[in-house]
């Protein structure tokens, strides 16, 4: 991520096919961009700082591998029911996730805008799809999600403290709550700050992934692979029963595409864009599919299911006296993922902002900084909001299909911009394929979960997504000012205490 300079876009596209391109065809705006030469209005700018493929990986692994996998893989086996299928699952989840990804490095490098699948569903539907993808996003599922892996993070960090008992409710939130805090800071001081911090806990990260798989891999040698006899006896094999296996196994794989999120601040974006998931991604699933082979070897089905952290009690029983390295390290790894999460998610809010989506303050640029700084302590403060309830993740967990509703809409405009934006450069162009199969697999998912379990949450957030519609008409369609108004004397003391512009002002 960079300490980059702002530049004006001039519509300049050298790889242009008929003299239109993505970057030609919208007006002259400003964007975080890549390019290590300061303007002339930034003379204080000492450094600038590009994410390249080193970074990109880290961000994909960092981001993915959070909590799930150290915490909850039972998911998986208490809907499929045998070890066997449940690795299947595990590795079919990473296949998939490496199809969507695909999918959005054709895109990324097609559109190199930043705010993942918003400037996609602008370009291929127009402004409405990519208004309520944004206002589902930012509201709802981006700092839900964020809030749920600091508790997380909080339950693990404060856990040793508390040896024989669960820690108290509001030392967890008030912990998640810090967690928050901190990440926001870092992220709006220092891009090149949020990114060394991201390739740290990331490799801190891999040090535990490492240490279960070397492990299991000790205990095979060794002879222990009785739990893998009969391994696909008592599997209850289903239409539904593999749909909510997926769907809980791609929720451990979620953050595949947090890349294309900040595609404006990539170098060379055409290469380590497609590089990375081509890197990043399988390297994920090979662990995941390697930490539940680890995981079986010293569990059977029952007690794994039993477990209320799998992570733990494999550390229990194979690393003891040394077990406390795990909750050390999967507070590591859950602090990495929401670092991941706040470093991209940021970008969506600014790119809003900056198509007039969301409130203009929030596509203001830290001067000194070079960060979109509203837009990152705006999306803070709204995860704080989600700490506050006693328990949100049965809100993540209805939510959650959303997010495949955007997922197929955006592959889906893969497709159509294949016939009406036929002009476009693609450095990458995958097999028309790949992107049929993610729709139809993100179809199921949306569905499986409605048609097996019908409850009236699912419909609460259809609605909740429709009633963008409203405030998409009032507040963008008719321009109803008054928020506008209204946040301008927040406005004034951002500009005064950040330093922050609007992003048209600065230019080359």
């Amino acid at each position: 991520m960079g300490e980059n300079s702002l530049r004006k876009r001039k519509g300049e596209d050298k790889g242009r096919e008929d003299g239109r391109s993505i970057q030609s065809d919208e007006p002259q705006a400003t964007n975080l961009q890549k390019q290590a030469k300061p303007p002339p209005s930034l003379p204080n700018v000492s450094f600038y700082f590009q994410v390249g493929l080193i970074s990109g990986i880290c961000m994909i692994v960092g981001t993915i591998i959070g909590s799930g996998i150290f915490v909850s893989p039972k998911s998986v086996l208490g809907n499929i029911g045998a070890v066997g299928p449940c690795l299947i699952i595990w590795a079919a989840c990473g296949i998939l996730a490496t199809l969507g990804a695909l999918c959005f490095a054709e895109l990324g490098t097609m559109i190199t805008k930043s705010g993942g699948e918003y400037p996609y569903l602008m370009e291929a539907f127009g402004p409405i799809p990519a208004f309520l993808f944004s206002w589902t996003s930012l509201l709802v599922t981006k700092p839900s999600s964020f809030a749920i892996i600091c508790l997380s993070f909080a339950e693990y960090a404060s856990a040793p403290f508390y040896p024989g008992c669960d820690p108290p409710q509001v030392v967890i939130k008030c912990l998640a709550a810090a967690a928050i805090v901190v990440i926001t800071i870092v992220n709006s001081l220092s891009v090149k700050l949020g990114s060394y911090l991201q390739n740290f806990l990331t490799a801190a990260k891999m040090i535990i992934v490492t240490i279960i798989i070397v492990s299991g891999i000790v205990l095979l040698a060794q002879g222990k692979t009785e739990n893998f006899k009969d391994s696909f006896k008592d599997s209850t094999i289903s239409v539904s029963s593999i749909s909510l296996a997926f769907y809980n196994g791609l929720w451990a794989y979620d953050g595949w595409n947090q890349l294309n999120y900040i595609t404006e601040e990539l170098k060379n974006p055409y290469r380590n864009l497609p590089l990375s998931i081509i890197i990043g991604i399988p390297l994920v699933t090979v662990c995941y599919v390697l930490i539940n082979i680890s995981y079986f070897t010293v569990m059977t089905s029952t007690e794994l299911l039993q477990s209320q952290a799998v992570a733990v009690t494999f550390g229990d029983r194979v690393l003891y006296p040394a077990s406390w390295i795990v909750p050390l390290f999967v507070a590591f790894s859950t602090i990495g993922s929401a670092n991941g999460t706040c470093f991209t998610a940021g970008r969506l809010v600014y790119v809003a902002g900056r198509e007039g989506h969301m409130l203009k303050v929030l596509s203001y640029i830290s001067i000194k900084r070079l960060t979109p700084a509203p837009a990152i302590i705006f999306y803070g403060a709204i995860a704080i909001i989600y700490i506050i309830p006693g328990d949100i993740n049965t809100l993540i967990n209805y939510f959650s299909f959303a997010v495949w509703i955007f997922y197929g809409l955006t592959v889906l405009a893969l497709i159509v911009m294949r016939f009406t934006r036929k002009e476009l450069k693609r450095p990458i162009r995958i097999p028309i394929i790949i992107p049929v199969i993610v729709i139809l697999v993100s179809i199921l998912l949306v569905l499986a979960p409605i048609i097996t379990a019908p409850e009236l949450a699912y419909l609460y957030c259809v609605l909740f997504i429709l009633s963008g519609l409203i405030v998409y008409v009032l507040f963008v369609h008719f321009k109803f000012n008054w928020p506008q108004k209204i946040s301008k004397p927040i406005t004034m003391h951002l500009q005064m205490l950040l330093e922050v512009v609007p992003a048209e002002e600065v230019i080359e």
